[in-house]
């Protein structure tokens, strides 16, 4: 890379930052006094005209200083990758007791790890787990209610009962349906869900015979009824403070932003959607959200097993976020989570 290329990169990383940390537009003047004094501001502002050029920042009114494009957030990440590999976050021995102290109880010790995310970023943390998927079950029960549909009853260990109604063209009747759910039942009772789901299920499935059809119907339609009570759940943590930023001075922002997280299933299906090879961690940015008027705002998230089982993790926020600060923890609490509780048990060191 030439000199004056390695200079117009510096300059723009430390406008994306000085933005980053006043929200206000950055002039030239700033940042030769602050960040590259060995350059004339006549220099610096080739700089920015050639960044604007390429559409990594603009003015956002005339005389202004300039701000970062979605398009120049999305170099700033490349430009700053190498850093980030280097970056830990230092609380990780803390995330690693909160996951011992309380690996009886997965859904209180993503909690406190979520208040800790919130509190780290001063952002929306969210968590995203499979609601019922931790939990065994302790009894199946399916009925006839028309010709056409059929009542699943999934009672857990825990006391949580999961109803679903399904139209099935199979035709089953009482007498098949008894019998059916009594092996069933003998064959998954104290499963895990998500073992049932993911595993349990289709080996049962592979020792039917071709002579049993019934019971093969049967199980499909299980399969389906256990893919409608395990979707995810998203739990948000934040003070309120994250509504003091700049960005949510207007009304119509706080209501954009606010009904965007109401959306569970168009949030997970994001994450899933940009989630599917195995990166340590995810920036999705602007037209990455899918709509419009969520262009402004940015979601850092990572994947985590707990238990073998899959959920999300990470903040929610104004484009302009701390991505340096923010994406080691995101990344080093995912991390932590799915090596601590790796191999079914809880791992007190890392190996």
């Amino acid at each position: 890379m030439k000199k004056n290329e390695i200079r117009q990169e510096k300059v723009f990383a430390h406008l994306v930052e000085e933005y980053i940390q006043t929200s206000e537009p950055v002039s030239s003047k700033l940042i030769c006094e602050k960040y590259v004094s060995n350059a004339s501001p006549a220099t610096i502002r080739i700089d920015l005209n050639k960044l604007e050029k390429c559409n990594w920042i603009y003015q956002p009114y005339t005389s202004a200083g300039r701000i970062p494009t979605i398009q120049g957030y999305r170099e700033y990440l490349k430009i700053i990758s190498p850093q980030l590999a280097k970056l830990k976050y230092d609380k990780q021995d803390l995330l690693r007791s909160i996951l011992i102290k309380f690996y009886k109880d997965i859904p209180m010790a993503m909690h406190y790890i979520m208040q800790l995310l919130a509190k780290e970023t001063e952002q929306l943390s969210f968590v995203a787990e499979p609601e019922i998927s931790y939990g065994y079950l302790e009894k199946l029960d399916a009925f006839k209610i028309s010709e056409d549909k059929l009542l699943f009853v999934v009672s857990l260990d825990s006391g949580l009962d999961k109803t679903v109604i399904l139209k099935s063209e199979q035709g089953f009747t009482e007498q098949q349906l008894k019998i059916i759910v009594k092996y069933v039942n003998d064959e998954l009772v104290g499963e895990r869900i998500y073992d049932i789901q993911n595993r349990v299920l289709d080996e049962i499935a592979e020792k039917i015979t071709d002579d049993n059809k019934i019971l093969k119907l049967f199980l499909d339609e299980l399969q389906n009824a256990f893919a409608q009570i395990s979707s995810y759940f998203i739990h948000f943590d934040g003070s309120i403070g994250f509504l003091e930023q700049p960005e949510f001075d207007d009304k119509k922002a706080i209501l954009n932003f606010l009904g965007f997280i109401q959306q569970q299933d168009y949030f997970v299906n994001l994450m899933k959607k940009f989630g599917k090879n195995n990166k340590a961690y995810h920036v999705l940015l602007g037209e990455d959200l899918g709509k419009h008027e969520l262009s402004d705002y940015a979601l850092i998230y990572s994947k985590y097993e707990i238990f073998g089982i899959p959920g999300y993790l990470g903040v929610i926020g104004p484009v302009r976020m701390d991505y340096k600060r923010y994406i080691p923890i995101i990344r080093d609490v995912s991390e932590v989570i799915t090596k601590t509780t790796k191999k079914g048990m809880v791992v007190l060191k890392n190996e």
